[in-house]
């Protein structure tokens, strides 16, 4: 496993989602005045991991958490964990499932990332890859968005996605890309070892990426706008994926 910068978890579903995993926090801030459940339970598991919980003011969070929606808590974490490729597969495996994996590639809004995490996670997605450069990466705003799911979903962080992609390909891994022209999505089936790239929200796959895919897909639409929020046809693809591989 590999870590990246110092961060917070902030909100009460993460934070309590995080006490429960094995990630790394070192302390606990928990706003003064609060008497909410969450709240309680939040500072119970922290206590029972024999963590610092420090009861601050709201403009302390504020400040800690620059501003952002943190619901009287927040765990400053040593760094977010990312997988090696090598986690991804093992992580199927444990499941006696064939992978599926998601490639990100130069994804730029943490929202669309936390929210890709969470539909990833509900639909038995064993792992993520994403670019070191050009791209966000695992920060507070991605975990609160994805409520959790982040702590059960390895995300691995690569300096190449097209070499990644060759040594996916390598390892027996079919490559699926989203484009305006290719297959209509609703006839994709993913049983196998597969992965599914999705591009960035304006410029789509890039190129080479793009030459590295086994078969495009597309989304069709009949409607004036003719594209999609990145994170909604995430969703729409991995449930067809998912879909297809565990059919009614």
């Amino acid at each position: 496993m590999k870590t990246e910068n110092t961060d917070f978890i902030i909100g009460r579903h993460p934070a309590v989602m995080a006490l429960k995993a094995d990630q790394e926090i070192n302390k606990v801030f928990v706003q003064a005045g609060l008497k909410a459940d969450a709240i309680a339970e939040i500072i119970k598991l922290a206590k029972q991991k024999r963590l610092v919980v420090s009861t601050v003011p709201k403009t302390k969070l504020d400040q800690l958490t620059d501003h952002q929606n943190h619901q009287g808590v927040a765990l400053a974490v040593a760094a977010y964990q990312y997988a090696d490729l090598d986690d991804l597969f093992a992580n199927a495996a444990q499941k006696h499932e064939d992978p599926f994996f998601l490639i990100l590639d130069e994804l730029e809004d943490p929202h669309n990332l936390g929210s890709i995490i969470r539909t990833a996670d509900a639909a038995g997605v064993h792992g993520i890859i994403i670019p070191r450069r050009r791209a966000v990466g695992l920060t507070s705003v991605v975990a609160k968005t994805s409520t959790g799911a982040l702590e059960h979903v390895p995300v691995a962080r690569v300096t190449n996605l097209v070499q990644t992609a060759k040594e996916l390909k390598d390892r027996g891994v079919w490559l699926f890309g989203t484009d305006m022209k290719g297959r209509d999505y609703r006839t994709w089936d993913a049983h196998g070892a597969v992965a599914l790239v999705i591009g960035n929200e304006g410029k789509g796959i890039s190129p080479l990426l793009k030459k590295s895919c086994d078969e495009m897909l597309t989304i069709p639409m009949i409607g004036h706008v003719q594209s999609l929020n990145a994170s909604v046809a995430a969703s729409l693809l991995i449930y067809q994926g998912f879909n297809s591989r565990h059919p009614l």
